[in-house]
């Protein structure tokens, strides 16, 4: 199995996902946007706290 294609599509999501929740909360004025900027910052940084933690992340 390529790892590193499901690294850089995992990076991707998170991207998009944090995108998203920042978007829905600025457009229904609700505090959204900070859950968004977990996936965010993870997907830029390419560091995902949860894999770290449960070591169950298949791409570390």
């Amino acid at each position: 199995m390529n790892f590193d294609k499901i690294r850089k599509n995992c990076r991707v999501i998170r991207i998009i996902v944090g995108l998203v929740l920042i978007v829905t909360g600025f457009v229904t004025g609700n505090a959204w946007f900070y859950l968004g900027l977990i996936p965010l910052v993870a997907g830029i940084v390419n560091f995902c706290p949860l894999c770290s933690i449960t070591k169950k992340c298949s791409i570390n």
